[in-house]
């Protein structure tokens, strides 16, 4: 990628506050930020109601959608920040779907196939962010932005992909990462945290002549 600009993935479970996170950083930095299609998206409604009869036209649905956003932001001239990056779509939720017995064999496998071909032409993140967080706290940010069809996630579906995530960044290579726990991180509501956050990226970035010293101070 070009030195004069970044780009940033944010990784992490359902309700990790991924979203969230994005905007804050591109209203902080001036990043291009690029959105999870969640509002706009065909088949999630009817996924959540039947994973074993939708899970292929969803995931295929968020490989196009993430392979677009990839290269968009790897041809463009500005930095750029994602929610959820194209690695995830195949390490975390076509395998957790697979190996639950909701999608078919035939079909994990042509998805798998597209994906690394697809992979072939991109430039990975400079760095990827993954929020970690436990499952009671998963759930409770679930039930409290209150989307009808996440109700019905279950616990175990939520489990298997918090290990996928923990398995797919132990064995990140493809460039720098950066775990956070943040079960008792409120970076919305608390300035302190928020800024505690932010220099971590920054201090992350092989780039940091990219900006400004005051963006780096925390807030008194």
């Amino acid at each position: 990628m070009a030195s004069e600009k970044i780009f940033i993935a944010i990784a992490g479970n359902i309700g990790t506050g991924k979203t969230t996170l994005t905007q804050m950083l591109s209203e902080r930095f001036g990043w291009v930020a690029h959105f999870e299609a969640v509002s706009e998206n065909p088949y999630l409604i009817d996924f959540y109601q039947d994973m074993s009869r939708w899970s292929f036209p969803l995931q295929i649905y968020f490989l196009n959608h993430r392979f677009k956003a990839h290269q968009k932001i790897a041809q463009g001239f500005n930095s750029s920040i994602q929610d959820r990056s194209i690695y995830e779509d195949a390490n975390i939720f076509a395998r957790n779907l697979y190996e639950q017995g909701n999608m078919e064999k035939r079909d994990y496998h042509n998805y798998l196939d597209l994906y690394r071909v697809m992979c072939e032409f991109l430039t990975p993140p400079d760095v990827v962010l993954y929020l970690r967080k436990s499952l009671p706290k998963l759930k409770q940010r679930i039930a409290q932005r209150g989307r009808d069809y996440e109700k019905g996630i279950s616990d175990n579906y939520l489990s298997n992909l918090n290990l996928y995530y923990d398995e797919w960044m132990l064995n990140y290579n493809l460039g720098k990462k950066l775990i956070i726990e943040s079960d008792d991180l409120d970076f919305l509501s608390n300035p302190n945290h928020f800024s505690l956050l932010t220099r971590q990226i920054l201090e992350t970035l092989d780039q940091q002549d990219l900006f400004f010293e005051e963006k780096l101070r925390t807030p008194a």
